[in-house]
């Protein structure tokens, strides 16, 4: 498949995120078991449709329904976790659950290239589908229902009174200028790395699949982290120390990545401080809009998605060191407004 169609495939998929102001308001209107399952139910009709007719249009439709899916089921599973677990046990909540996404992922990828290298292409969209017809019917069968957080009327909360319940609460604007900046400046890193490695290591691409173990492991310890401390430590706490720490881990990227396995430590360093803070962060978020919880997460997941192309140019402008310095200046935007939206707010004042 030519190069172009594979990043048009890509693109389609990842655009799906922007939908997430618009479907996260609906976990809030229908309740996020609902969305929960509305999630699951387009990733299994893509992923059969594009097993059951493998031509390129097919598999551009079921990549964008697996997108769409995903921006329906996570903002409401986040959603849901703010509703259903105390306040004081959200850290372990949510460190359980990202650390049953960086598993599968870890073990996912080589699951599929195996597939693909022994049955074919299409294989692999037969076992997510079934995967996803599996977790939809858990879901429905042992997860209890959740109401809309507002109800009004027996529609529940509409969308523009979601979004204008948002734009009125500081901590609220806050998250989102955080995670605009804060995903940026990861991103500026996340999409060069490879590039990095390849240019002052003479790292073949095959060897680059060490430096992808390096940033699953520092994701898997950063869950672990959560759930063992953050609920401790306490959430803003963590958050806000975070954002210092990856800031920190940013601007020294360069200047400690003198041979291979030092740039290595710095990546994995780096990324264990991003992934802690951006999962403490989001147990956090589930709070700042107890009455739009949907919302709140939905507008995260669309601004998340920020900062790919800053990344390329960054890069192509000044290397690895202007990377890191502007990843730390845009961290650092990050902790400004995060520590602007929580100024005086308590989640019980919320």
């Amino acid at each position: 498949m030519p190069l172009t169609s594979v990043t048009s495939l890509v693109a389609l998929n990842q655009g799906a995120g922007l939908l997430g102001p618009f479907l996260g308001p609906l976990a809030d209107r229908w309740g996020p078991r609902a969305m929960m399952l509305l999630g699951l139910a387009s990733l299994c009709g893509g992923m059969l449709a594009a097993a059951a007719l493998p031509i390129y249009a097919t598999v551009l439709v079921a990549l964008l329904l697996a997108g769409v899916g995903k921006s329906c089921f996570d903002p409401a599973l986040q959603a849901y976790v703010g509703a259903r677990v105390p306040w004081e046990k959200r850290g372990l909540a949510v460190g359980l659950i990202e650390f049953a996404w960086a598993g599968s992922t870890l073990l996912g990828i080589p699951l599929i290239g195996w597939l693909i290298g022994r049955y074919g292409w299409r294989s692999p969209f037969l076992l997510l589908a079934a995967f996803g017809g599996a977790s939809f019917t858990l879901l429905a069968l042992i997860l209890p229902r959740v109401p809309s957080a507002r109800p009004a009327g027996p529609a529940g909360i509409g969308l523009t009174q979601a979004w204008r319940l948002l734009a009125r609460r500081r901590p609220a604007l806050g998250a989102l200028g955080y995670s605009v900046c804060f995903h940026m400046a990861n991103d500026s890193l996340f999409v060069v790395y490879g590039a990095w490695l390849e240019k002052d290591f003479q790292l073949p691409h095959a060897a680059l699949g060490s430096a992808t173990i390096v940033i699953g492991a520092a994701e898997l310890l950063a869950e672990a982290l959560i759930a063992f401390f953050a609920d401790r430590i306490g959430l803003v706490r963590s958050a806000v120390g975070g954002v210092a720490l990856t800031a920190v881990a940013f601007l020294l990227l360069p200047a400690v990545s003198r041979t291979l396995p030092l740039a290595l430590g710095a990546l994995f360093f780096a990324f264990l401080a991003f992934e802690f803070t951006v999962v403490t962060a989001m147990g956090l978020f589930t709070e700042v809009l107890p009455d739009a919880r949907g919302t709140m997460m939905g507008m995260l997941a669309a601004t998340s998605g920020t900062g790919r192309m800053l990344g390329g140019y960054v890069w192509l402008w000044g290397g690895l060191a202007a990377t890191g310095t502007v990843a730390a200046a845009l961290s650092l935007c990050a902790l400004g407004s995060l520590a602007w939206g929580l100024r005086g707010w308590h989640p019980r004042s919320a």
